[in-house]
């Protein structure tokens, strides 16, 4: 039987600088040829101060911030049980090369199917820039079969 005291667990914030040199690399293993997202020229003249990130991008930001915690060991889940089940991004504002962020990470749901055979756990994370404005929700939902 699933745990739903798990949904509104949080962990401490953690920050970020997306620098250049990544999301160059980022965007040529992607196969984005958008020149905006790999040469500074190109995206000042499309009107970016900088660099932006590119699309599905700040996924990896949470695994390149330190941590003092892995939200699955948190949460007790078998690793060899997981199955990544969905991910969704809601993008509200533009962020940049260079540009600090926060990232808050958070359960927003769990639930459970099949009788608890199939147990879902929904992982928020929202990313914020140095003015505090949002930017991104990121949706990340797994679930461990059991059985």
């Amino acid at each position: 039987m699933i745990d739903r005291s798990v949904i509104g667990k949080s962990w401490p914030v953690k920050a970020i600088v997306p620098e250049e040199g990544a999301l160059r690399f980022f965007a040529k293993a992607t196969g984005e040829t958008n020149p905006v997202y790999s040469d500074l020229k190109a995206a000042r003249s499309a009107g970016y101060p900088h660099l932006p990130v590119p699309p599905t991008y700040l996924f990896s930001l949470e695994m390149l911030a330190p941590s003092d915690s892995f939200w699955l060991d948190d949460l007790g889940l078998p690793l060899e049980k997981i199955l990544h089940a969905e991910q969704s991004f809601e993008y509200r504002n533009m962020v940049y090369a260079g540009e600090k962020l926060t990232i808050e990470t958070r359960i927003s749901d769990a639930y459970e199917k099949k009788g608890g055979l199939l147990e879902f756990y929904v992982r928020e994370m929202t990313i914020r820039n140095s003015n505090g404005t949002e930017c991104a929700i990121l949706k990340t939902t797994l679930v461990v079969r059991h059985g």
